[in-house]
């Protein structure tokens, strides 16, 4: 098996991995600090180690993009609630080497938008988020398959996809979703109105949405990856017509991330059941 490691902080960590799987019979195509951009990575890679936590994990999409290598999250940072193990964890090198694994499909979105810089990677796999820079906030007119809802008055607003349902989107009050979800969460960030919840739309709509500002702009994030556009700015977002190959190395993979890193449902009452 050809094997990837990136982390984006280079530390033992990677060198004890890289070790471990050469000792089983892996073999170690690019690691470290061999990635500068998506060319770096060999196309006859069968897995895809992202040694890190969260972030590291998203920026793990921008090298692996259309190709489908498989990619799985080892767990070197805090939360890590995209990540399939902790790095502590003993098995998890024996069980991808002999394939003890699942492979979900997780849908990217895609933005068009003139204002992007060039070679900035269009694709997003927790959300599209647009947020003030300034003091002012904005008005966010949203389109959905060409119908406008009524303007946003908010400091922001929030394109989540079932993968990223449990980030950004749910400390602004959206849902959780579970990841086999085709549909989209539209969030609003601290919007100046009572009358305003998160809403939940099919994961093949267009979405066009644009802004005002009294500020300089707005910033508009994919995932972790930011860039400044001005007012008056046109932003289309719609499904990618490709998708990140998610590794879980168990069933309830997102149930169980629920309960223990975010602790749902925890509940006194519940520790004899």
């Amino acid at each position: 098996m050809k094997i990837a490691l990136y982390k984006r902080d280079r530390n033992d960590g990677i060198e004890a991995v890289r070790r471990v799987l050469r000792e089983k019979g892996a073999s170690v195509v690019c690691y470290g600090e061999d990635f500068f951009s998506c060319e770096d990575l060999p196309a006859d890679t069968d897995l895809f180690l992202s040694l890190g936590g969260d972030g590291t994990f998203l920026q793990s999409l921008t090298f692996v993009r259309d190709r489908g290598i498989p990619v799985a999250g080892i767990n070197f940072g805090h939360l890590g609630f995209l990540t399939t193990a902790r790095a502590d964890e003993p098995g998890w090198v024996d069980a991808l080497l002999s394939g003890r694994y699942t492979v979900e499909e997780r849908s990217l979105l895609r933005v068009t938008c003139a204002e992007l810089p060039d070679g900035f990677y269009p694709f997003a796999l927790n959300e599209v988020s647009l947020q003030r820079r300034g003091t002012g906030m904005l008005q966010i007119k949203v389109c959905i398959e060409g119908r406008e809802l009524p303007t946003y008055w908010a400091d922001g607003l929030v394109i989540a996809t079932p993968t990223g349902s449990t980030a950004y989107n749910l400390s602004v009050g959206g849902p959780v979703v579970m990841p086999s979800s085709s549909v989209m969460v539209v969030a609003p960030v601290a919007p100046h109105n009572l009358n305003v919840r998160p809403l939940v739309v099919p994961m093949d709509a267009a979405i066009e949405l644009s802004f005002r500002s009294r500020g300089p702009g707005a910033l508009l994030t994919l995932d972790n990856r930011p860039c400044e556009i001005p007012s008056e700015t046109t932003v289309s977002i719609v499904r990618g017509r490709y998708g990140l190959r998610y590794v879980s190395l168990s069933d309830d993979n997102f149930i169980h991330a629920l309960q223990t890193k975010l602790f749902w449902g925890e509940d006194r009452r519940n520790a004899n059941r």
